[in-house]
Formats: structure tokens, C-alpha cells, sequence
């Protein structure tokens, strides 16, 4: 639209100076022939002058040359000499006429005109600018883009995999529908609701739904677009945003990341009388101003609960919140199918499957694997989008892009070819791990020489102690199998190091994992809910003796766990070494493959668990 306007501008500007150059041309005589004055007053002697129209300054009529091959008189001018020039047309019988002479039309186009012009480029520049950075003239009115009854095209059934969620939202909309019925028991409906959750979840999705199933208009905007360099202008725009709100109500008004407005007063700053500050107490004060039942309905949104300023969560502002969290096998399947829709997918096609593969991913994650996988059919010159496809998205989103043209020579592909088997027989070896899917030794992403997929069977909500140490043990698999094969080891055990040290430290930390340091929560100063959720500033309100045995006590956890996975590796050594030269010749295993190593390592491990049972009964007996 705006690309429309400004093609739009620059025609006009044209057109004008186009007429502009066209009148002062006609102006200025096109067509008329300009002569000396002496050359007029030889003609009319000669009679060659046939009528003249005789002003201040100018003298103009018609004349036949003597070399005219024609007729025709042409029209002529001249610049006026003599004050009395009757005396001459007289006795030449030439007919003369006196003409007023006005400057009027000259004037207005030589002067008046390029004003104009000037003040229409001024315009349009202007205008550009406003529509760029707001413009004086809209400093103060917020920047809120408004969808009408019908602009609003999206409902509940878009916004799948958040049922919770929606159950919460569905009284929003009846109160929106038919105010009268809380209103007649003197209920009213929360001033102002708060979804929190994760990226990626849907909370904007989910904003947008509750005004499509209402049919009310829709203010959307950021909590940055409220903050300018200007002091005032934030309070300034909070103040129209609801004016222009109660006008439209019954409305909603969606206000996006919120905690880029509503952090807590103070917070990083040195004064108290900022701009920021300053428009959260605005928008505290319209919370408090408005009347809950004339329909303005406040919405937001916001991954970092924990940094908003406790006044906006107290009972009568912000005093409904809507976890909109990471969706469930079956909320993922929900997500699935309405993207599916949206592109042509094969009848063998299982979104059951798909979202068993894809534990942990929000909704935008689940669109982002089905465009993937619709790119993946059209480079294959496929009609429908099938398993294959997905199977492909998924590595491509988990581990990266497949780059088989990267160039790795024969001693570093068998050192990756052993470490990732390490991973995947010691997960085979222990029991309650998530099962291998699949083994590859092709490069992907910035740095992955190889991985090892395992999907989990279902989600996971709690995680025993044994299964965390399990997962160490299979982070440090790798290793392992390096330093067993080889009797060395590499880099590139780097980020599975990073994992098993993050792990162990929550369960020494966080969970009470550890017989040193008992049942005792030592993080301190967690980071958001939603971003980062494993991860702490490092500092705690503990002695430095305590401190020594977090250490002690993480570096306990992964040494075991190295020397489990070290005794796995060696008692399947032979396995290690058989797998390890087919890996390097197919570089991928799956399928019936990874069966029967999956077999083979496991009945071996059943039966190596069997003898250290029966050798403690008889040392216990004894």
C-alpha cells in the first residue's frame, strides 16, 4: 500500500511539472517568430505587415516573408522601440489594434508555480517520514494496529494443542457475546488477562482466536512500540490507546511481549523517573480507571513472568493467568493436523507417528517441520508430502542441514564412527533410556560430524534418579569408545561434556540427588521459567566449603557414570568393532539394522546383569 501512495506522489509531481514546462512554453510564445525591430519596420514599408496589435512593449501580427514560398502569413513579435508608430501603419494602410499587456499569467507560472512545487515535494518527503518514524503530529497516539469485526479471520479451531488454555478463554468470549448475563448476578469479568508460556506456543495465536469467536475489534500492538526517546509520549499513548479503546468497545486490546513495558519499576535503572517507568504507571492507572463491564477486555502476552512489576499482577489489573505451555503428544498431533491442511499430504501419512517424533517442539516449531517437509517433497519432484519427508524435516530441525559434500578424511570418519556408536550401544546396554532411532556419521549443522537420534516413546513429565544417571552415561558414551578404541580422545566430545555437567549439576543443586549434600535446593538467582529453564547465574547463598563439595560431588557423578559407560563398551567390544566398519562403509544405520544391534547389545547386557546378580547371591550366601 504504502509503495502504492508513494508511486502514486511521484506520477503527480511528474504531471505537474510536466504542465508546468508545457504553459511557460506556450507562454512564452510556441510558434510565434521573433524579429529584430528594424527588420518590422522594413516589412511594414515594403508592405509585407499585414495587421499588428500594438502594446506597451511588444508589437505582434502577421507578416509574409519575401522568401515564403507560400501564402501563408506567419505570426510574428517584436520588442517595441518608437513611442509613435501610428504614423508608419498609417501610411503603409497597415490595420493595428492597441492590446493591454498582463503579466498575470507569467507571474503565476514563473513564480507561483515553483512554490507549489516545492511545497508538494515538501509534502511528500514529509509524509514519508511520518509514516517511517510517526511524525510530530502522531507522537502521542499509539501505534495499535486495529482489526475490525470481520478483519479478524482466525478461531479456536487455528489455535490447536492449547485445549487448557482455551477453556479459560471460552468465558472471555461469552461475556464479550452477552455482557447482560454477569452483569445481572453482579459478577464481572477479570480486567485483564495474561497468557505466559514459552515462544512459540501460540499466546499471540490464541489473543487473536478470542477476538475472531467474539466479533469484536482487535488492538494489537507491542509493549516496545510504547517506549520512545521522548519523555511522555509512552504515559501520552497508553492514555489514547484506551480512549480510542472505550470508544470501539466492546473490544480487546492485545499488548505483545509485555514484559518490555511492564518490568519491574527500578529494575536496572538508576533513577526512578524514566520513560519506561512513567508509562507503566499510566498503563497502572487505566487498569484502575476503566469499568471492568463496558467490554474493553486487556490481553498480553509475555515468556518472562518473573521480571513484571508485582502491581501489574495484583487483583484488579492483571489478575487471570493462562499457562499456554508446550503441547502433549495429542496437542502436537491437534497442531499437525490443521497444518496439514494447508498442504498435500499422502494417505499413508501418520501425524500419530509424527508427533511421537517430535517431543518437545511448540506450534511454531510443528509449522516450521511441515513447511520443511513440504519443501523436501517439491525438491524431490513428489505430489504428496510422506513419511520420508518428515523423517528428513526432523533431523534437518533437530541436528541441521545434511552437508554430504564436506570432505572428512578416513582417520577422522572412523574416530566419529566409534564415538557415535558409543552413545548408542551404551543406551542400548541400560535399561529405561529412550531407544535409538538412528545412527549417522554424515556432517550436519555448524559442527555435528555425526549423531545419534533417540526418540522418546511417550512424554515425560517427571525424570527418576536413575534415569538422569542413565542419560549421563549415554552422553558420555562417546568418549568412551574413543578412549577405548583408540586409547586417546578428540574435541569432539565438547558439547556432550557440556550436557552431562548441566545435568549433574541440577541433580546435586536443584533436585537433591546427592548423598553428600542431602535433601538441599542450592540454585540461586534462576533465569526465566521459559528461556534457559536449565541454566543458573552461578552464585548461591552457600560457604565456600559447600561449594567444594558441589564440586566434589558433580565431578563424583560424572566419573561413575564414565566408568559405566567404559565397562559397557569394553564387555561389546566386538559388537563396537563389527558395527564400526559398516558404519563407515553405509555411513547411516536404521531399520533392520539397528534392530539387530539393538538386540544383540541388549540380550548381552540382560545376561551380563544376570551373572553380577548370581555372583552377589553367592558372595551373600557365603
Amino acid at each position: 500500500m504504502q509503495n502504492q501512495n508513494r508511486k502514486r506522489t511521484l506520477v503527480i509531481i511528474g504531471a505537474m511539472w510536466l504542465a508546468y514546462l508545457l504553459l511557460n512554453s506556450f507562454s512564452t510564445g510556441v510558434g510565434i517568430k521573433s524579429i529584430p525591430y528594424s527588420e518590422f519596420l522594413r516589412l511594414a514599408r515594403e508592405g509585407n505587415v499585414s495587421e499588428v496589435a500594438v502594446s506597451d512593449n511588444v508589437i505582434q501580427g502577421k507578416m509574409f516573408p519575401e522568401d515564403a514560398t507560400s501564402d501563408k502569413a506567419e505570426v510574428f513579435q517584436t520588442v517595441r522601440v518608437d513611442g509613435e508608430i501610428s504614423g508608419v501603419l498609417e501610411e503603409n494602410g497597415i490595420e493595428y489594434t492597441g492590446k493591454i499587456q498582463s503579466d498575470f499569467l507569467s507571474n503565476l507560472l514563473a513564480w507561483v508555480f515553483p512554490v507549489l512545487l516545492f511545497v508538494g515535494i515538501w509534502y511528500f518527503l514529509m509524509k514519508r517520514f511520518q509514516q517511517q518514524q510517526g511524525g510530530f503530529m502522531t507522537l502521542g497516539k499509539n501505534k495499535a494496529k486495529i482489526y475490525m469485526e470481520n478483519d479478524v479471520q482466525v478461531s479456536f479451531e487455528d489455535a490447536a494443542g492449547v485445549e487448557e488454555a482455551k477453556q479459560e478463554l471460552v468465558e472471555i468470549i461469552d461475556f464479550l457475546k452477552e455482557p447482560e448475563r454477569f452483569t445481572r448476578v453482579g459478577g464481572q469479568i477479570p480486567r485483564g488477562i495474561l497468557l505466559v508460556g514459552p515462544p512459540g506456543t501460540g499466546k499471540t495465536l490464541l489473543a487473536k482466536a478470542v477476538a475472531g469467536e467474539s466479533s469484536v475489534p482487535f488492538f494489537s500492538l507491542s509493549g516496545s512500540e510504547f517506549v520512545e526517546m521522548f519523555v511522555g509520549l509512552g504515559a501520552a499513548r497508553v492514555r489514547d490507546l484506551f480512549k480510542q479503546a472505550k470508544e470501539s468497545a466492546p473490544c480487546i486490546i492485545f499488548i505483545d511481549e509485555l514484559d518490555a513495558l511492564g518490568k519491574a519499576r527500578g529494575f536496572g535503572t538508576v533513577g526512578g523517573h524514566d520513560e519506561r517507568e512513567q508509562t507503566l504507571n499510566q498503563l497502572l492507572v487505566e487498569l484502575d480507571g476503566f469499568d471492568p463491564n463496558m467490554g474493553v477486555i486487556l490481553m498480553a502476552a509475555t515468556n518472562r513472568p518473573e521480571i513484571l512489576d508485582p502491581a501489574l499482577l495484583r487483583p484488579g489489573r492483571f489478575d487471570r493467568q493462562i499457562l499456554v505451555d508446550r503441547p502433549d503428544k495429542q496437542g502436537r498431533k491437534a497442531i499437525l493436523e490443521v497444518h496439514l491442511k494447508k498442504v498435500t499430504a499422502a494417505e499413508s501419512l501418520d501425524d500419530g507417528t509424527i508427533a511421537g517424533m517430535t517431543p518437545g517442539m511448540e506450534g511454531a516449531e510443528l509449522a516450521n517441520l511441515v513447511n520443511e517437509a513440504a519443501l523436501l517433497s517439491v525438491r524431490r519432484n513428489k505430489a504428496a508430502v510422506g513419511m520420508a519427508e518428515f523423517e528428513e524435516a526432523v533431523e534437518r530441525v533437530v541436528a541441521g542441514l545434511e552437508k554430504k559434500n564436506r570432505l572428512i578424511n578416513p582417520k577422522e570418519k572412523e574416530i566419529v564412527a566409534y564415538h557415535e556408536l558409543g552413545h548408542a550401544i551404551v543406551a542400548m546396554a541400560l535399561p529405561e533410556t529412550d531407544p535409538v532411532q538412528k545412527i549417522s556419521i554424515i556432517p550436519r549443522g555448524i559442527a555435528a560430524l555425526g549423531y545419534t537420534m533417540q526418540v522418546p516413546t511417550e512424554d515425560r513429565f517427571l525424570m527418576r534418579r536413575t534415569e538422569l544417571l542413565n542419560k549421563i552415561a549415554t552422553l558420555l558414551g562417546g568418549r568412551a569408545a574413543e578412549e577405548v578404541v583408540f586409547d586417546d580422545i578428540s574435541t569432539g566430545a565438547h558439547n556432550d561434556l557440556s550436557r552431562a555437567t548441566d545435568i549433574a549439576r541440577s541433580m546435586v543443586k536443584e533436585y537433591g540427588m546427592s548423598r553428600q549434600l542431602g535433601q538441599v535446593y542450592l540454585a540461586h538467582d534462576k533465569q526465566s521459567r521459559f528461556l534457559n529453564p536449565n541454566t543458573d547465574s552461578g552464585g548461591g547463598d552457600y560457604s565456600a566449603m559447600t561449594a567444594h563439595l558441589i564440586d566434589k560431588e558433580i565431578r563424583r557423578i560424572i566419573d561413575d557414570q564414565y566408568q559405566r559407560a567404559l565397562a559397557i563398551l569394553k564387555s561389546n567390544r566386538d559388537i563396537l568393532d563389527q558395527t564400526a566398519v559398516t558404519l563407515m562403509e553405509s555411513e547411516v544405520i536404521e531399520g533392520n539394522q539397528l534392530n539387530e544391534l539393538s538386540k544383540a547389545v541388549f540380550d548381552r547386557a540382560k545376561l551380563g546383569n544376570e551373572a553380577e546378580r548370581d555372583g552377589a547371591r553367592q558372595a551373600l550366601a557365603a
